[in-house]
């Protein structure tokens, strides 16, 4: 076992096992779950509401959880970072909050058609309640969004531009920084799908400019159940609130109410503290990590996958030829086997893929696929991880030319 997975007590568990699904959730390393174990175990309250000295111990994790992700990600306050429960649910705040503010009939919003169903879905939902127009930009061969495809798109009417950073399906990277420019030349609010990036690249905000950024803590080696928002203080301020309740108030009476400071406003409800503990915790174990590390292990992981699926006459990979740009995420097809049958096969054979859609479906249509296989490396995998995948599609394509 190498020294990256003997940090995971579930790999060593699993000793066989490749995990190649680390785009859908990343395993948990020991410094994670034992951060969480112990806030429960000596500081769980309900954090910012309790006169006491558990309370406050539970306020002062809660909060100090904040400051860190706001220094890890570069924001320029702690309160521009807004705590949820995934990326999914933050992507659903700007799509509600950010629309009720700034759209109108006929207005257009601007994403692309790679985006997951989670940055997809509720700009659909946005256009419909705001009678606005939902338009789509489209990738070159390489999965990369040109600056001619946005300049061609953008128009007087386009108020939001909502982009993944890095497809789930391609591992393509787009150019955010000129395009982010290019949008706000226009006057248009960007907001970033950040969830498949933030594993792989260390991610700075301001230098990007965006507006908002979204992820979640389980593709980053922290727990499920807990995700950030990051927004610029100027648009939260101006945002109606997503969710009402508890906490997220100054003053209530019968008929009305008024809403707490950020971030206070967009967190409704009692939070999730353990998760923002092992969110924190996460970040402590990434930077002893390295992105340095975690990037060159997996470019190499990715080039080695792809270069030796290519070889197979039958495999079709999609995306980038220059399979260093699919930053851990190698999508693929055995001929004439539906990618289900992969999945199940790989997994008789302890290595673990995806095969479906991937929340993807207007992109799987775009490549004339309805499913592919997905395979997706962490930096803790190794080169016996990538032999197994590669011999085990050799294996399954041999058992289904035998069973013909």
């Amino acid at each position: 076992m190498n020294q990256y997975k003997n940090f995971f007590p579930i790999m060593r568990h699993y000793k066989d096992l490749a995990y190649l699904d680390n785009a859908a959730t990343s395993q948990k390393p020991d410094m994670v779950i034992d951060a969480v174990a112990d806030y429960y175990k000596q500081e769980n309250a309900n954090p910012l509401r309790g006169l006491y000295e558990l309370s406050q111990k539970a306020t002062d994790a809660y909060e100090n959880a904040r400051k860190k992700i706001a220094e890890f990600i570069g924001a320029a306050k702690q309160q521009e970072i807004i705590y949820t429960r995934n990326a999914s649910e933050s992507l659903n705040i700007v799509a509600y909050s950010l629309s009720d503010l700034l759209l109108s009939k006929d207005d257009e919003i601007l994403i692309s058609v790679m985006e997951h169903h989670s940055n997809m879905l509720p700009w659909q939902q946005a256009a419909k309640r705001h009678q606005a127009k939902l338009v789509y930009l489209y990738p070159d061969k390489n999965g990369l969004i040109t600056i001619d495809e946005l300049k061609n798109k953008l128009s007087a009417k386009t108020k939001i531009l909502s982009l993944t950073q890095l497809s789930n399906v391609l591992g393509a990277e787009q150019n955010l920084k000129e395009l982010i420019k290019i949008a706000h030349a226009n006057k248009t609010i960007v907001s970033v799908d950040g969830a498949q990036a933030i594993p792989h690249n260390k991610i700075d905000v301001q230098a990007l400019d965006c507006d908002f950024y979204s992820f979640s803590g389980h593709k980053m080696y922290a727990p499920m159940g807990i995700g950030v928002l990051y927004g610029k203080e100027k648009y939260l301020e101006e945002m109606p609130p997503f969710l009402t309740g508890g906490e997220m108030i100054d003053y209530v009476d019968e008929q009305s109410a008024t809403f707490a400071e950020l971030p206070y406003k967009f967190e409704a409800g009692t939070q999730n503290v353990g998760g923002a503990v092992g969110l924190s915790a996460a970040i402590d174990f990434m930077e002893s990590i390295g992105y340095d590390t975690i990037i060159k292990r997996e470019t190499e992981l990715g080039r080695f996958a792809g270069e030796e699926l290519s070889k197979l006459p039958y495999v079709t990979i999609y995306g980038d030829n220059d399979f260093s740009q699919h930053h851990g995420v190698i999508a693929f097809n055995i001929e004439g086997i539906h990618p289900h049958d992969v999945a199940s096969l790989m997994d008789s054979g302890n290595v673990a893929i995806r095969g479906g859609h991937h929340c993807a479906q207007p992109l799987m249509r775009y490549l004339k696929c309805n499913f592919c296989c997905r395979a997706s490396i962490a930096f803790y995998n190794d080169e016996e991880d990538i032999t197994k995948l590669i011999n085990r599609t050799k294996y399954i394509r041999s058992y289904f030319n035998g069973a013909q």
